[in-house]
Formats: structure tokens, C-alpha cells, sequence
């Protein structure tokens, strides 16, 4: 299997962060990036700042940081094979209580960020005859939730799916595949201080989920060259139903 270079967005913690030290740790190039320059430099050292990995810090919100991460990968490394859209936020507000601004972050963030960063590193892909992107869903696309007032993040994390779809089919003849993965509850930063193991009973499998889980799975995508418009749950049997509490 030969040498690839991977951009991963939103890698300073959680999945993005697992995803790359994934990719590394099997002798894949790989290129970081998260908004917060401190913490991903900090990353960046954690993860062994060698000859193999850079970072560039930025707001995937706009196109100018997605081709910085294009330019940095095919400068340092001769390609850019691999694009993981891991970047984004996700919490929970009333839905008659959602204004405009507070729409607006979850489509900056999560939609506006997978749009502009897959078309920063498209050109680059049909150049070099072949690529593949990986956007970050979520299992509650398809398995909504009472009680879990989450109509803004969702609606970003709906619309990414359409757009994984819709991008395998305009680009799957230039051998450029776009697959989509919707982890369930997992064990990231992002749950802070809440007791996430309390969540457990919402997986068949009765546990939530590693970071490392999602990218071994990212992983598997990257390399089989015959899966594209996929969008492959990997959340402990949510999808497919729930245990009774």
C-alpha cells in the first residue's frame, strides 16, 4: 500500500486527533489543522512533529484556509490523496429558541467548512487522477432523538450527507471517491465535563464509542478504492435500534 498524504480538519482533539495519529502510525504523511493555533501546535508536538506531519492553523469556514492545507500537503509531501472533514460542533438548544446567529455557526462551521475544504482540495485530486474525501456525519441524522433538542447541528449534519452524495456523483469519473461516516456517542472532548458512559444504553452494544473506532473505519474507506457515496454508520447498532431503558 503506497505512502499517502492525509489532511484532517478539526484535529486538535477528540476524532480528528485520533484519525492522525491512525494515519500516522501507519506511515501515512499527514497534515493537521484546527481554528485554535495554541492547541494544535500543541497536538502537533503530542504527536511527534516529525518529517511525516505538519499543521496549518485556520477557520475551515473559508476557502483560503482549505487551499493553505492543499498547498502545504502537495508542497511538503507531492500529493494530497486523502481529506478527512472532521472539523465541527454539535449542541443542544430548543428549536424555538434558535435565532439566526446561532443557526449560522453550525452552517459556518460544520456545512460551510466540508463544502469549501472539499472544493479547495478537488482541483488537486482530478490533477493528480484519483482522491478521496471523508466528511464526518452523525447517527442522529437518521435516528432522531426527544429530548435531545438538536435541530440547528442536525440540519448542518443532514445537509453534508446530501452534499457526500452529490460530489461521489459529479466526481466519481475523475476516480474520485466521497464517503461519509456517522459515529454515534463517543468519547471526545466534546461532551466535557458529562458522565458520557450514562449514555451507553442508547447503542445496542450497550458502551459508547473510542475515538479510535471511527478511524479505524476512516481508515478502511481510504483504502478501498471501490466504495464512494457511502454514508456507513459506525455507532454501536444506534441506527439500527435501541435497548429500553
Amino acid at each position: 500500500m503506497k505512502k499517502q498524504t492525509i489532511i484532517v480538519t478539526g484535529a486538535s482533539s477528540g476524532i480528528g486527533k485520533a484519525v492522525a495519529k491512525y494515519f500516522l502510525d501507519r506511515g501515512d504523511n499527514v497534515v493537521i489543522n484546527s481554528a485554535t493555533a495554541e492547541k494544535l501546535e500543541k497536538v502537533y508536538q503530542e504527536l511527534g512533529a516529525g518529517d511525516n506531519l505538519a499543521f496549518v492553523a485556520g477557520d475551515v469556514s473559508k476557502k483560503e484556509t482549505g487551499e493553505k492545507l492543499v498547498k502545504t500537503a502537495v508542497e511538503k509531501f507531492g500529493s494530497a490523496d486523502v481529506l478527512v472533514n472532521n472539523a465541527g460542533i454539535f449542541e443542544t438548544r430548543p428549536f424555538l429558541e434558535v435565532d439566526e446567529a446561532y443557526l449560522d455557526r453550525f452552517l459556518s462551521i460544520n456545512l460551510k467548512g466540508t463544502f469549501f475544504t472539499s472544493q479547495a482540495v478537488i482541483p488537486q485530486m482530478i490533477e493528480q487522477k484519483g482522491g478521496t474525501i471523508i466528511n464526518i456525519g452523525a447517527a442522529v441524522v437518521n435516528h432522531a432523538i426527544g429530548g435531545s433538542p438538536s435541530t440547528a447541528p442536525i440540519s448542518s449534519k443532514g445537509a453534508i450527507l446530501a452534499l457526500t452524495r452529490q460530489l461521489a456523483a459529479e466526481f466519481g469519473k475523475q476516480n474520485i471517491r466521497v464517503n461519509a461516516v456517522n459515529p454515534g456517542i463517543v468519547r471526545t472532548e466534546m461532551y466535557g465535563d458529562k458522565a458520557v458512559d450514562d449514555l451507553a444504553f442508547m447503542h445496542l452494544i450497550n458502551r459508547v464509542g473510542e475515538p479510535e473506532e471511527i478511524a479505524q473505519m476512516i481508515y478502511a474507506m481510504a483504502n478501498n478504492s471501490f466504495v464512494t457515496g457511502a454514508l456507513i454508520d459506525v455507532d454501536g447498532g444506534r441506527g439500527a435500534g435501541h435497548n429500553l431503558r
